[in-house]
């Protein structure tokens, strides 16, 4: 079964070999969810919220993509891993 059963932001135990790389595309029905959403630890509205909901209500869609994902903002050493990483393979090729 391939099924999202729930996302978890940042866990420091991936629950799974997969990642949200942030890119999301939202139909009409978004608008009705935000009104409902409640600010998180942090006083934030959280899109990992919306993201379940969709999960929750079976609407959630989603495509595995094959390629690379380094999160350069995670911290200076990973934005150098991850410019090491383009500059030795390059970066926006077609074949």
């Amino acid at each position: 079964d391939r099924r999202i059963q729930h996302i978890v932001e940042k866990p420091d135990v991936p629950p799974s070999d997969f990642a949200v790389t942030g890119v999301y595309f939202y139909d009409e029905t978004v608008w009705k969810v935000i009104p409902d959403l409640k600010p998180s630890g942090r006083g934030e509205l959280e899109i990992t919220d919306v993201n379940n909901w969709y999960v929750s209500h079976g609407l959630m869609q989603y495509d595995v993509l094959d390629g690379f994902w380094g999160d350069a903002g995670e911290s200076i050493q990973a934005y150098y891993s991850v410019q090491d990483f383009v500059r030795s393979r390059g970066a926006n090729h077609t074949s």
